[in-house]
């Protein structure tokens, strides 16, 4: 099949090493992020190197698919597929639709002839049920957003303030290149977005019940972006607005707005001894576009904003993330990658002293040598205080090593 795409390269990188290999590629992301797309790539790049072999596709959001539900129609499909043909590379988007598809995967997997690669809108569920039935035999690559690099990439713009402030304001929805950047067809769309993955992913999904409150619930967590948060917190102040939700049940909704990846949580821990705090932790959106189609886009949230787009960077870019915490003073990122370790502060501009005291001072508590940024968007980027490195946001966004 033909499909118009640009390619994400650096994702087609990560998974070009496993393709041949015994072992299942699950690619995870948030709805709408461009799965599917890079299904095609690698679609293309098998066809370039490995002209031999058979591609077999499924894409479980096409009605023409609406018979694979479980996971004997999906093996039986693919084995009809296959025919007398020796190898064949499977594609299958959305695999979480089809009821325990895990069993087909081990099956097919254990049959030597099949090179598998599947697509999921579920974190929690992928892993969870192939770590079960296939440990040590699936890789799981993350997929998110358009990272800011992609952004210009993708609409053919300019590295420029405009084009910055257009990639905070719209998020990284791939989709947008074809429907132009404007307010009103741009949060529209996403707003469309939201409401699939909360009616589909967690309404249909988790049975949930009362649809008002888990709105309720993200919205509060759209408007407290990069604040310290607790189930109980969450809870005492939807009660306030005359919202009655238990902890538990706010737990609970954490839970399913984190394995649909509308969100994720970062844990604070102590930079020293390196224990994490088990009660509070902070809330990101995995695009800040899908948060500002709830809450509308204001220059007073920048500063949530763009803490907002360096966790997401800084993931993307392969780091583990926490929120630090040494001599009572809180950092805002602690970034780690194989033996590598990073430290940033994240203001939206440092104005005055008493600024600059509080966003580099933070960082001086920190007694060891790895690198220490202050990320910020001052034009007038001074040389580096007591070898902390002050950089420029749209600087940060276009490297990927710290």
């Amino acid at each position: 099949m033909n499909k118009e795409y640009i390619p994400r390269p650096e994702y087609i990188e990560k998974i070009k090493p496993f393709i041949g290999k015994d072992i299942i590629k699950v690619l995870v992301g948030q709805r709408r992020v461009g799965k599917s797309y890079l299904l095609f790539n690698l679609m293309d790049e098998i066809r370039k190197n490995h002209p031999k072999g058979s591609l077999i596709y499924i894409n479980k959001e096409d009605y023409a698919f609406r018979d694979v539900r479980t996971w004997k129609d999906l093996y039986e499909f693919i084995k009809k597929e296959k025919g007398n043909r020796k190898f064949c590379y499977i594609f299958i988007d959305e695999i979480q639709e089809i009821e325990e598809f895990e069993r087909a995967l081990r099956s097919l997997l254990s049959e030597g002839t099949f090179d598998i690669f599947c697509t999921g809108s579920n974190a929690r569920m992928l892993s969870g049920e192939l770590a079960t039935l296939l440990a040590g035999r699936y890789i799981e690559i993350k997929i998110h957003s358009l990272s800011y690099n992609e952004f210009l990439t993708f609409h053919r713009i300019e590295n420029n303030s405009e084009s910055f402030i257009k990639y905070v304001k719209y998020g990284g929805m791939p989709w947008l290149v074809k429907t132009g950047l404007n307010d009103e067809v741009v949060f529209e769309y996403l707003h469309n977005i939201f409401n699939t993955i909360i009616l589909k992913d967690v309404v249909e999904r988790y049975h949930v019940r009362n649809v008002t409150i888990l709105r309720s619930l993200i919205l509060f967590l759209a408007d407290n972006v990069g604040s310290i948060v607790s189930a109980k917190r969450i809870s005492e102040y939807l009660k306030s607005q005359r919202i009655d939700i238990s902890v538990r049940v706010v737990i609970e909704y954490l839970d399913y707005l984190s394995n649909v990846m509308l969100v994720t949580p970062v844990k604070r821990g102590a930079i020293e001894g390196r224990k994490i705090f088990e009660i509070g932790e902070k809330y990101y959106f995995n695009d800040t576009g899908l948060r500002n189609s709830l809450i509308p886009y204001r220059q007073s949230d920048l500063n949530k904003l763009f803490e907002n787009l360096v966790y997401s960077h800084l993931i993307t870019s392969g780091y583990s993330v926490t929120i630090g915490q040494s001599s009572g003073k809180e950092v805002d990122f602690v970034a780690e990658r194989l033996a590598e370790k990073a430290y940033f502060q994240v203001a939206y501009m440092i104005p005055d002293q008493r600024t600059h005291d509080r966003e580099f001072g933070n960082l001086l508590v920190i007694k060891d040598n790895w690198p220490k940024y202050v990320v910020s968007s001052d034009e007038m980027i001074g040389n580096p205080y007591e070898g902390i490195i002050h950089i420029h946001i749209r600087d940060f966004l276009m490297k990927t090593d710290f």
